[in-house]
């Protein structure tokens, strides 16, 4: 089909008018999004003029562009002011490298940290304004909890709490849903969720009284079925809809509520090799019988392996991360999710619009692709036999060749 210069130059400069404009008013950044978005319109501009009339393929490339352009704008800012915000889980990663960003721009921050005399507390005491303030708090302790409210109420009652960044939370296993214990799931759903929950039920008067803002660390995990992250997914997951309700229910009050699902970063939790490795052994030693025998010590070493190479990817600026919490809590309208990193995108796309099959495929590929259980291999005894061993020995055996 004839190519049509003319729909495209006008829709191009359109594109441009909007572009330069923006860039005018700082509204949109010279970046990597803004080349990449560039890109899609190059390729959907060839595209247009082969498949589709002048006028349709100026329409289309035009209201692609504004939209995208739209997109990539960052909303206008409130200004900091006297602000204050708590931040959970400061004593690393985001928490802490939030914790130094909200100071450096004026905000009076409490953040919580696990010990006082850990060493993200005491770099964040050494290089942050007096302003910020620093509350030992463990969230799976009611206590702690409640010494924090009383804490925020106090040091807030002259400027008002304007955001809480639920930013705390752990991952202590990584291993098959049916390889960890129960035990370990109401872990993560003490500190990922339930932590969470009384914190912020137990900030929402002040919250309300000043409309703030609410900004919770999740997971794509809480999106996705990662293999062998079930027990950090499913309590992940619960966070991600408690503030998707609470995001409806608190929209009268005029609290926005924004969740953060950040791909992998180098944080110092991910970075601990050690740590990694005492937790495979502790859950080794500690599986039944009857599990380890059907799955086999290999299969666990291999697991932690792969999950080991994937952290060796990890993204090492956490800036924006950092930043997308800074724009939920400062946007005049900020996002509902914010996914900062590279790749998530893709993630999604494949996650939601392509076949349960290749979805699977694609996170083992992405992140841990599990080897075969022992019971599985050829030449292994039956998963029958796997499942007699979980019913104890036979009371009548017969002769073994090998017995003494």
């Amino acid at each position: 089909m004839e190519s049509w210069p003319w729909p495209s130059g006008g829709a191009w400069l359109l594109v441009a008018a909007r572009a330069l404009l923006q860039l005018l008013r700082a509204d949109l950044r010279l970046g990597r999004p803004l080349l990449a978005a560039l890109a899609l319109l190059a390729a959907l501009d060839w595209l247009c003029q082969r498949l589709l009339p002048p006028l349709a393929a100026l329409a289309v490339l035009a209201a692609t562009g504004w939209i995208v352009l739209s997109r990539l704008a960052r909303s206008p800012r409130l200004p900091v002011a006297t602000r204050a915000v708590l931040i959970t889980g400061c004593d690393s990663g985001f928490g802490k490298a939030t914790a130094k960003k909200l100071d450096a721009m004026g905000f009076t921050v409490l953040a919580t940290v696990l010990k006082l005399d850990s060493p993200g507390a005491l770099e964040l005491q050494a290089c942050c304004s007096p302003r910020l303030k620093l509350l030992q708090m463990d969230l799976t302790k009611p206590a702690d909890i409640s010494r924090t409210l009383e804490f925020t109420k106090t040091h807030t009652a002259s400027t008002g709490l304007w955001g809480l960044v639920n930013n705390a939370g752990q991952n202590i296993l990584v291993a098959d849903a049916e390889l960890s214990p129960v035990a370990t799931f109401r872990n993560s759903m003490e500190v990922n969720f339930f932590g969470a929950l009384e914190l912020t039920k137990g900030l929402l008067p002040l919250l309300r009284r000043s409309r703030g803002r609410i900004v919770t660390v999740s997971s794509p995990a809480g999106d996705m079925p990662f293999p062998c992250l079930a027990t950090y997914g499913t309590s992940k997951a619960a966070l991600a809809l408690l503030m998707d309700t609470f995001s409806c229910e608190l929209l009268p009050w005029g609290i926005k509520v924004s969740i953060i699902q950040p791909a992998c970063f180098k944080t110092e939790s991910v970075q601990n090799v050690d740590q990694w490795e005492e937790r495979k052994r502790q859950l080794l030693a500690n599986l039944p019988r009857e599990l380890l025998q059907a799955y086999g010590e290999d299969y666990v070493e291999h697991l932690s392996g792969q999950f080991l190479h994937s952290l060796s990817q990890a993204l090492p600026d956490l800036s924006p991360v950092v930043d997308a919490i800074t724009d939920a809590l400062l946007a005049v309208q900020p996002h509902h999710r914010y996914y900062p990193g590279h790749g998530l995108g893709i993630m999604y796309f494949i996650h939601y619009y392509l076949p349960e099959g290749l979805r699977r495929r694609f996170l083992q590929s992405f992140f841990i692709s599990p080897s075969v259980p022992r019971a599985l291999q050829p030449g292994q005894p039956s998963l029958t036999s796997a499942q007699d061993v979980a019913h104890g020995p036979d009371p009548n055996p017969s002769p073994s060749p090998t017995a003494q």
